[in-house]
């Protein structure tokens, strides 16, 4: 490296940009996170949320979301280097420094559970300080590095955002609450492995062991269409518990029609942008999924829902 380049590194150092300390916190996914937690929030009254709750509430849990991304960026810094998909990160290229990047996480880390601990409750506020440790901690420390099944594992903690929505209103853990994160959760794998699948070659370079790598490709692209049923089965527990209605019944059994064919793409086609394009259609199934839910539970009230 010339000395040109070591000392344009080194100004890179000195002045990082608020975008990439924004860039840090995983923005979209955080986004994604935020609104099944609102929608969590919403489900769990006939009514309205109270607005300081849903302020303070998904501010917080945004933070500490947040957080645990920064943590995450740090952590893989050296393998984010090896990925087409992640080598441009802040921490990764430098221009963020690690000592920064971490005041930065423990500085919004804390502040999001000062929020949820002062303005919510403190059951939400605990959930959510083990979501961020099982992802940041569990997940990117151990899992990710140590078992092919690391996103199923770690999927855990991803999960949670709806059900800390739920406890922020009810300030208890109940079962549609858990529902909604079973939801997320048996979602997670075939999310993921459809991008492992597409970026098999990266994950590979980086020694990290995702299924593709360890298993397979075609190994992996079974699993997938296994796991999207799975997932019609789970999503059709909130209309089955009597929690939903018809609306959410039908959304739910289109939108898992259109998971499966995709699973199935991906296992009978050669198709090169089958994984990417499984991938992107997951993040959209799961939004439209959640505001499935909003509409039906506003549009069409179940008045006596199961008790769980």
């Amino acid at each position: 490296m010339s000395k040109v380049d070591i000392q344009s590194e080194n100004q890179d150092l000195e002045r990082p940009s608020w975008r990439d300390f924004y860039e840090l916190t995983k923005p979209g996914v955080v986004m994604l996170m935020i609104l099944t937690s609102v929608i969590g929030m919403l489900l769990a009254v006939p009514g309205m949320v109270p607005l300081d709750i849903l302020i303070f509430g998904n501010l917080g849990i945004a933070l500490c979301a947040g957080s645990a991304a920064t943590v995450n960026h740090l952590v893989d810094r050296q393998i984010d280097l090896k990925m087409a998909r992640t080598f441009n990160r802040p921490v990764a290229k430098g221009r963020v420094s690690p000592n920064s990047a971490g005041l930065f996480a423990l500085i919004t880390g804390l502040l999001g559970m000062a929020m949820l601990l002062i303005f919510v409750n403190a059951i939400t506020a605990w959930l959510t300080l083990a979501s961020l440790l099982g992802y940041a901690v569990v997940y990117t420390m151990f899992l990710k590095r140590a078992s092919p099944q690391n996103i199923v594992i770690g999927g855990l903690a991803g999960a949670a955002p709806p059900l800390l929505g739920w406890t922020a209103v009810t300030g208890e853990i109940q079962g549609h609450g858990l529902l909604l994160a079973l939801i997320i959760f048996a979602w997670t794998p075939p999310h993921f492995w459809a991008l492992a699948v597409h970026r098999k070659d990266e994950y590979a370079n980086a020694e990290i062991p995702m299924l593709p790598v360890t298993h397979g490709v075609r190994y992996t692209k079974l699993h997938i269409l296994l796991y999207t049923f799975i997932l019609l089965a789970v999503t059709l527990l909130p209309f089955a518990t009597g929690m939903l209605n018809w609306l959410y019944l039908l959304g739910a059994v289109v939108l898992n029609i259109g998971f499966i064919y995709w699973a199935l793409v991906m296992l009978l086609t050669e198709r090169e942008s089958a994984g990417m394009d499984t991938f992107k259609y997951s993040i959209v199934y799961l939004m439209a999924l959640f505001v499935i839910m909003l509409l039906d539970h506003y549009l069409l009230p179940v008045t006596q829902p199961f008790s769980l």
